[in-house]
């Protein structure tokens, strides 16, 4: 057994289930204390003096503080090629819109995607989980959705599953990502998610304004759950097209990003199991005022998450630290908020994430921050 010693400080989330409101602040807090780890299990937390375990090795975490193993709910790191050239257009003064109406954003992603081979996918896949593996990440969600057909969709997911990644790994079929011609949301229901199905744990839609509708969304959510696939909805991230009610409606894990979420909204949500899974680091790379609003969300007792948004267009970053960040300076969530919402609440749209990653409660991982004496956590959830 390995004995984690010279930590300052060791925090975690209480409980196993959801939490909403004020318990989102709710941390045990260990001061001083050792972690005792049994292969990929954490066997005892506590004072070294108390610890009833036969010790084989040990490291000095030099006053680090122990944290959970992030789990990143919502990223699209299975695409090739990048997008660079769209920040200095951003820079003088285009939107987002604007980029995709001539021709780039997700369809120049898609053009690179394709072209790119199955092994150049699970190489790219692997180096960006090895990323977030160095940030704390120890299960991510990865959708597809720069395929757009059968064969490119399916060999996104295929690079999913095969990739191998330091990071537990569960799928999202994403094929609504973007509207190619007028008859695609019958070729994703019909063709698309069958194929899919057996690689994809979640089905997912892009539900805004110029891609697909609410109605859209919600068909082609509802066939994905009459695959198996459990629903989440890109949820109005760059307008109010009522995704948030439904979400909940439908029952879906999560409805992300959020920006301009409705009063109706807020309410859906709040009263749903469905989580609120915020992004802020998509609106800091798009260089927008408009974040979602976290204060509301919580205070109207939604549970509510913190992912990365990883994507070549409007958030390259597999940083979860930078989006705690970015959530407590631009969201106004408390410390303590952001870290549950990180960890123990971005379990939440996984009675989905235990078919391939299994329970929390069979395995734990334990990342360190090198800043001494922050709050953090070490019985960790990657479910």
């Amino acid at each position: 057994m390995l004995l984690i010693r010279n930590l300052s400080q060791i925090a975690t989330p209480i409980g196993s289930e959801p939490k909403r409101g004020a318990a989102l602040r709710d941390l045990r807090v260990y001061e001083n204390a050792v972690i005792v780890i049994d292969g990929e299990r954490i066997a005892y937390v506590g004072d070294e003096k108390d610890n009833p375990h036969p010790i084989d090795d040990d490291f000095d975490a030099r006053g680090a503080c122990a944290i959970p193993g992030f789990v990143d709910t919502h990223t699209h790191i299975p695409f090739a090629g990048y997008r660079e050239s769209e920040f200095n257009r951003r820079l003088q003064g285009e939107t987002y819109t604007q980029i995709a109406e001539s021709g780039g954003g997700i369809a120049s992603t898609v053009r690179s995607t394709r072209a790119a081979s199955e092994e150049e996918l699970i190489a790219n896949v692997e180096a960006r989980t090895k990323t977030m593996a160095r940030y704390g990440t120890t299960t991510a969600e990865a959708k597809s959705g720069y395929g757009l057909n059968v064969e490119d969709e399916l060999k996104q997911l295929r690079a999913i599953k095969n990739a191998k990644s330091p990071v537990r790994l569960v799928a999202t079929c994403l094929a609504a990502h973007e509207m190619p011609y007028p008859s695609y949301t019958a070729d994703v229901v019909d063709h698309i998610l069958p194929a899919a199905a057996k690689l994809a744990t979640f089905c997912d839609a892009f539900v805004e304004k110029g891609v697909f509708t609410r109605e859209q969304g919600e068909i082609v959510l509802r066939a994905g759950q009459r695959l198996g696939m459990m629903p989440r909805l890109h949820a109005d991230e760059l307008s109010d097209t009522d995704g948030a009610a439904l979400a909940a409606s439908l029952g879906a894990a999560s409805a992300d990003h959020l920006m301009h979420v409705s009063d109706r909204g807020i309410e859906a949500i709040a009263k749903s199991e469905t989580v609120a899974n915020l992004l802020p680091a998509t609106s800091f790379f798009l260089m927008s005022d408009r974040y979602a609003p976290a204060r509301k969300l919580i205070d109207a007792g939604a549970i509510v998450s913190l992912s990365t948004d990883c994507n070549p267009g409007s958030s390259m970053t597999e940083s979860m630290q930078m989006v705690i960040q970015l959530a407590t300076l631009q969201m106004k969530m408390t410390v303590e908020e952001s870290l549950t919402a990180a960890t123990l609440t971005a379990r939440s749209p996984s009675a989905c994430m235990k078919r391939s990653a299994r329970s929390s409660r069979e395995s734990a991982r334990t990342s360190f921050s090198s800043t001494p004496r922050t709050t953090c956590t070490s019985s960790i959830t990657s479910a």
